[in-house]
């Protein structure tokens, strides 16, 4: 769902401490390994998501260049993408939706990784004392490194030194700001998808995810500059759903995003009409309200839908 939503099922990450079930093994651990720096999260587990009845359709399609990149240089390593039980995602503040970094839990063997990039002629490396393989050139190419046979980490070059830094204790984690922590707490972790953004990252994350505006151009960065925290899950069963809750600065900011939410609906089911005549529009369910300075927002959806529309939040192509 888009990067913050299906991108997610296509994913890589931690594997969960036999005390803890697998999501709260995988945020512990990617919390205090994220760099501090990082604005906006999203975890998935595919594991549970291959379970959907058209998985590999909705994997196709909801596939970002930069996660299919990687999905490439992992396999080129020896890791397919059944390896990969969960996947939590980062991103910082500002940053596009390609400039993502993370963690991956599953089954990777670190000698016939590195056994295959001998082979292939890869040479490693070194970054912040670990070796890294990169298939492809270049600062901005996708990058992985083999922790242990259960964890690996990813990114470019220049964000996996700061991710490393910061899993090696060497640098401020994310697991050291307060309010990001709280944030996350508050997520059900029952969910195979959720995510948490602060600041300028919610608008960011609007922006891949609210498809078909037509010729509606909008700051995005404005419009959610009132906006401190976005908190979002999506649970699968036989429908999606995605529940999220904005909190703004104040009552009367959340009074007026609820009506910019408003005109947007309005002008996506008006861009659906014209693009999709005759095809049921999966955010003509949306449903927004507001408490306080708090902004719900829910959308409920079939799969088939869900693949028509392009999914929650997925990359911007």
């Amino acid at each position: 769902m888009r990067q913050a939503g299906l991108i997610v099922l296509l994913g890589t990450v931690l594997v969960a401490l036999p005390s803890q079930s697998p999501a709260q093994g995988l945020v512990t651990e990617a919390l205090a390994g994220l760099p501090a720096k990082t604005a906006r999260v999203e975890y998935s587990s595919p594991a549970e998501l291959r379970q959907l009845p058209n998985y590999q359709s909705l994997r196709q399609r909801f596939v970002g260049p930069r996660l299919k990149k990687l999905e490439d240089a992992l396999e080129q390593l020896g890791v397919q993408e059944g390896d990969v039980d969960e996947l939590m995602l980062g991103w910082e503040a500002g940053k596009s939706e390609a400039d993502l970094y993370g963690y991956a839990s599953g089954r990777f063997d670190a000698a016939a990784i590195a056994a295959k990039a001998a082979a292939s002629g890869l040479t490693p490396t070194a970054v912040a004392e670990h070796q890294a393989y990169c298939p492809e050139a270049g600062l901005a190419a996708s990058c992985a490194v083999v922790l242990n046979n259960s964890l690996g980490a990813f990114g470019s070059l220049t964000t996996l030194t700061a991710l490393l830094e910061a899993h090696d204790g060497q640098a401020p984690a994310l697991s050291s700001d307060a309010r990001f922590t709280r944030l996350v707490d508050e997520v059900p972790k029952g969910s195979p998808i959720w995510g948490v953004g602060v600041d300028a990252a919610v608008g960011n994350w609007f922006k891949g995810w609210m498809p078909a505006q037509g010729s509606l151009k909008l700051d995005w960065s404005r419009v959610f500059e009132k906006v401190d925290s976005l908190v979002y899950d999506v649970v699968t069963g036989d429908q999606a759903t995605l529940n999220m809750k904005l909190d703004c600065a104040s009552a009367e900011d959340a009074a007026t995003l609820r009506q910019i939410l408003a005109g947007l609906k309005m002008a996506q089911e008006l861009a659906w009409q014209s693009q999709n005549p005759g095809k049921p529009n999966p955010f003509q369910a949306m449903e927004v309200s507001v408490s306080g300075k708090e902004i719900s927002l829910d959308v409920t959806t079939t799969y088939a839908e869900l693949e028509m529309a392009g999914g929650f939040g997925a990359p911007q192509k």
